[in-house]
């Protein structure tokens, strides 16, 4: 170079290092991670002061309640004194329908009419017997009256009224199922989880 100024000897200026991108890109990463935690943990006290968690407990425990009574809704079935049965005579004998109703009634069922049967089924009905009622009664009160007379057709009927049901004595009858049998069947009813008795109350 000319002029007054010169380099001389054997040093030269310092040249500044390039600047690492990695470390600025490091510092950038920790600083989100950090502002994300602070933020999970605001979000953590918020819910500890207004409840969340209870309120999450509590929806639980009324869904839980739901689903047990719903259970118990499906497998309770009646107990005998919460059914009316009405007994029909379709045999050519006489006294049949009185005498069997007054049994059914030591038994704890509730008895409705007594007489003898309709057209639809007077000498028409060669079995034991027949059980009606409407649909409701299928898997109700239907199978409760049958384990008082064995080998009874169960038969349901749109247009049947009320809740009652009818029990339509046949040719093929002669006695009641034995008390003590009847009460065995009630008795495995209650085993195969189907028991006539009160719904458990829950409080939810």
């Amino acid at each position: 170079m000319g002029g007054q100024y010169r380099i001389t000897g054997d040093k030269y200026p310092r040249m500044r290092p390039p600047r690492r991108r990695g470390r600025l890109a490091f510092a950038v990463l920790a600083s989100v991670a950090a502002l994300g935690l602070i933020g999970w943990g605001t979000l953590q006290l918020i819910d500890v002061f207004t409840g969340g968690g209870k309120k999450d407990a509590a929806a639980g425990t009324k869904a839980d309640c739901r689903t047990k009574a719903q259970t118990a809704a499906v497998l309770a079935l009646p107990r005998p004194g919460d059914i009316t049965v009405n007994v029909y005579n379709a045999t050519p004998r006489g006294g049949l329908a009185k005498d069997t109703a007054a049994e059914l009634k030591k038994r704890g069922f509730r008895i409705g009419h007594v007489g003898n049967a309709t057209k639809e089924f007077d000498k028409k009905v060669k079995g034991t017997g027949v059980l009606l009622g409407p649909a409701s009664a299928l898997n109700s009160s239907l199978p409760v009256l049958a384990t008082q007379l064995a080998g009874a057709e169960r038969r349901t009927d749109a247009a049947h009224k009320g809740a009652d049901v009818d029990l339509v004595i046949g040719d093929g009858f002669k006695n009641l199922t034995a008390r003590t049998d009847a009460d065995r069947a009630l008795t495995t009813l209650a085993k195969a989880g189907q028991t006539p008795a009160a719904p458990e109350k829950k409080h939810c």
